[in-house]
């Protein structure tokens, strides 16, 4: 099973603000559901909380201290390894956030795909920097500002060495 992370993020590597993205903008959304649709994604509850409801083509699986839980549309689980035992059959399953998710699974991570901002905003979570040494990017695609986007970004893609 490959397991990839799948994050926007500004210049100084913030993801987002009082459980927010920093910003929803329709290119990162078509890429982020291009992605994941089909696949388990796996994510903590204050994200799922955010979204408001699960996505949909997708398996839901959402990583929570509160045992008996029941959410809507989405499977539950205590632990970042239970979550991944559940999708052990699985060709590539995507981790969709928070910073506390992926902190835990960055070591065991094999791709992530990343929507670079070019430009800071305010933010309180922060996606972990990852080297060079152990990353190679892989693809890489410039965006100008448009009608739909006022701030230039990238979309990369890396694959751990």
């Amino acid at each position: 099973m490959n397991l990839s992370a799948v994050v926007v993020i500004d210049q100084n590597w913030g993801m987002g603000k009082n459980n927010q993205l920093l910003v929803h903008f329709p290119a990162d959304l078509k890429r982020f559901k291009n992605i994941t649709t089909g696949h388990s994604i796996i994510m903590g509850r204050k994200t799922f909380d955010s979204m408001g409801r699960a996505l949909p083509n997708r398996r839901n699986i959402v990583i929570t201290r509160q045992s008996g839980l029941s959410l809507p549309s989405a499977e539950t689980t205590n632990s970042l390894e239970s979550a991944l035992s559940m999708c052990n059959q699985e060709e590539e399953v995507f981790i969709i956030g928070g910073a506390e998710i992926f902190k835990q699974s960055l070591s065991a991570l094999n791709y992530i795909y990343l929507t670079k901002i070019n430009q800071s905003f305010e933010a309180d979570t922060f996606f972990p920097e990852i080297s060079s040494d152990e990353w190679i990017e892989i693809e890489r695609e410039d965006f100008e500002p448009d009608e739909k986007t006022p701030f230039s970004y990238t979309f990369l893609t890396y694959k751990r060495r």
